[in-house]
């Protein structure tokens, strides 16, 4: 099933905390770990189930979920070098492998060659941006489009940077007429504006004209971020990539892969194409990078997170690209992008559906033929309730669609016709 029902209803998980009560209730460590895991996999949704496919939630692979129980056992931490000497090599490697996916096409002259941040997702990654942009330039602030993820005005608040420029995105993606009109319009400085596209929104998996954006960019002297925390899996399609071009012209790329990449949460990366940027994370903690340590020729990864304890998700990422390597994971990109071309095709031949667009990476937006919104909204709520499926939801063009997001490449085109009949067989008519 997409989803368990029923898990823990009238009783206890095993009894109090800590010393809270009689011996007798606590359970032995084998009886716990079963119990527990057991009441958590009956009250939650599946990835790994078809036709669970309401958000960025994939299934991981077997290699990186046991990798991440590796690093789970030896539990090393990345904010001090003598904890983590392997891993921190490890990051470093994996780290400016991908960077170098992303910023390939850039000059050979660059002054030095990129790098990446590991973080915990694309909501860190972003807002590691937006710091480094208000440290390299004086009055930053942030301009976006209507579609831009959430994560990004908020951390334009948290960081005290003036209200973002909201630019419009009627169809979906930032319109670059507008754009361009802001940037024209706002005042500052050459640099003090920070322009963040995006390259797979959360709604419908749109990606913003990049190439046109890093060229409005460059004539206004505007910094880019790209948020393709979504998309960026492209990268490693030779079918799908060229859908990211122009991400290489960008200062910094939100990347996560946890959604097109099948780790297991978390498996964030913040790419930045000129490392000197990232002088302005640099903290000195004696016990942590003493200064006669990082003179001797010992790492300082202090610098390399806003977190202090930090575990070697790098780990799993490592493990995955070993095994598979970008062919591996290219082919499973592949696969859930055909199945949402698929799903598309069922849809525009069913005459009791209505089909938003036809998909950019693997979202598919569809509803049942002149259905009402709350109609709709009953839909995906009865289907979840009874646990036979998991679909999400989107507001575009004034109406309420149901939205699958396919990232299980295993799903067959049978799972994708039970789908619809599912929501067909739940729809009055």
């Amino acid at each position: 099933m997409a989803h368990r029902r029923g898990a823990g209803r009238g009783g206890r998980a095993g009894g109090g905390g800590p010393g809270g009560g009689r011996a007798g209730r606590f359970l032995r460590p084998p009886d716990a770990v079963r119990h527990l895991v057991r009441m958590l996999a009956e009250g939650a949704a599946d990835p790994a189930d078809p036709l669970c496919a309401a958000h960025l939630h994939c299934p991981p692979l077997a290699v990186a979920t046991a990798a991440d129980l590796a690093a789970c056992a030896l539990n090393p931490s990345l904010d001090s070098w003598d904890q983590a000497p392997a891993a921190s090599e490890l990051e470093t490697l994996v780290t400016d492998a991908l960077a170098a996916e992303i910023y390939s096409g850039t000059r050979a002259d660059e002054p030095q060659k990129s790098t990446a941040l590991v973080t915990t997702g694309g909501t860190e990654s972003n807002q590691l941006a937006l710091l480094l942009a208000r440290e390299a330039h004086s009055g930053t602030r942030l301009v976006c489009g209507a579609n831009a993820h959430h994560s990004l005005t908020r951390a334009a608040w948290l960081l005290g940077l003036p209200e973002p420029v909201v630019v419009p995105a009627p169809a979906g993606t930032l319109d670059p007429a507008a754009l361009d009109e802001a940037l024209t319009e706002l005042p500052g400085p050459r640099g003090s504006l920070v322009v963040a596209a995006t390259a797979g929104t959360t709604d419908a998996g749109l990606i913003d004209p990049l190439t046109d954006i890093a060229d409005l960019c460059a004539a206004h002297g505007a910094r880019l971020h790209i948020d393709a925390a979504y998309g960026g899996g492209l990268l490693f399609s030779a079918r799908h990539r060229h859908q990211l071009h122009g991400i290489e012209r960008a200062h910094t790329v939100t990347l996560d892969l946890h959604k097109l990449g099948w780790q297991p949460a978390a498996a964030g990366l913040l790419a930045v194409r000129d490392p000197h940027d990232l002088h302005a994370l640099h903290h000195h903690a004696d016990y942590l990078n003493a200064d006669d340590d990082t003179q001797a020729g010992l790492p300082d990864l202090l610098g390399r997170s806003l977190r202090t304890t930090r575990r070697p998700d790098v780990l799993k990422i490592a493990v995955t690209l070993k095994t598979l390597g970008r062919d591996g994971l290219g082919a499973l990109v592949d696969q859930v992008c055909a199945h949402a071309q698929e799903l598309a095709r069922l849809i525009q031949a069913h005459p009791g559906f209505e089909l938003y667009d036809p998909p950019t990476i693997s979202t598919v937006l569809f509803r049942p033929a002149e259905a009402s919104d709350d109609t709709v909204a009953a839909v995906r709520r009865t289907l979840l309730t009874e646990g036979r499926a998991v679909l999400g939801r989107a507001v575009l063009d004034g109406q309420l669609w149901l939205k699958a997001t396919l990232l299980n490449p295993h799903t067959r085109p049978g799972d994708l016709a039970a789908l619809l009949k599912l929501v067909e067989g739940h729809t009055p008519r």
